[in-house]
């Protein structure tokens, strides 16, 4: 069984191809606690880096093309570090750091406009994260194929509608069903957007334990406890990303 999370969704296949090649037993195999420490280790660091941004960098005119240009480079690390597998913690790093960065300078503007919208999102990502953990561990919530096949399937098609809604709102102004203005009118289909997404989102942390969970057990190279805690922090930004944007909706 695959995960739902594209980050995490070879990991299964490169970690059998490497213990065939180097043998079991031959290298430090990572445990769940290795993935949580170097999650919560990104996670401080992203939090830190958004809250230096969100002091230090000024709301000026060329905000605007410094968000995109650090969008686009966060989108490019994400590619590289998952179409090649990488372990390597400095450029893991380095993209919580831009997210940081993205996070605390747009956060700021939403903050500026719906007052305690931030800390509102903050808690609802970390809430729904804990209690798909708290159902996943309790085994209420199962990670099965058809669960991983109509997860990646709805997280896949929102990432391509999103790009598809973006370029569009970019050449042409007009928005979609992701509404990029922090004050214009919200119809109903935005709204049905957001809810998929955060649903969708949810459930990939399901199969993101489970797949951490096995990975533990088959005793991958210790090294892949980066790679494993880079995607779930993927995940958490997608999920504050999404939660954030349907608050704004139901403020204006």
């Amino acid at each position: 069984m695959r995960s739902a999370n594209p980050v995490l969704d070879r990991l299964d296949d490169v970690g059998r191809t490497e213990r065939q090649v180097l043998g079991v037993g031959a290298v430090e195999s990572m445990t769940v606690a290795d993935v949580v420490s170097r999650t919560v280790g990104l996670l401080l660091l992203t939090g830190v880096t958004a809250a230096i941004a969100w002091v230090v960098v000024p709301q000026a005119w060329w905000i605007s093309a410094a968000l995109a240009g650090s969008a686009l480079a966060s989108l490019a690390l994400v590619l590289f570090i998952s179409l090649k597998q990488v372990t390597n913690p400095p450029l893991i790093a380095a993209y919580a750091v831009l997210q940081g960065l993205l996070l605390g300078v747009a956060s700021r503007a939403f903050e500026l406009i719906y007052p305690g919208i931030v800390a509102q999102a903050v808690i609802g990502t970390f809430g729904v994260f804990l209690g798909m953990a708290l159902l996943y561990r309790a085994r209420i919530v199962r990670a099965s194929p058809r669960l991983a096949r109509l997860v990646l399937g709805t997280l896949l098609g929102i990432v391509a509608i999103g790009l598809v809604n973006l370029v569009t709102y970019l050449l042409t102004g007009r928005q979609g069903l992701e509404i990029y203005s922090l004050t214009a009118r919200v119809g109903w289909l935005p709204y049905v957007f957001s809810v998929v997404a955060i649903i969708a989102g949810a459930f990939s942390f399901v199969l993101d334990f489970d797949l951490v969970e096995r990975s533990a057990r088959a005793r991958l190279p210790r090294r892949y406890a980066w790679y494993c805690a880079f995607g779930l922090l993927v995940g958490l930004i997608f999920l504050y990303w999404q939660i954030l944007r349907l608050l704004s909706y139901v403020r204006r």
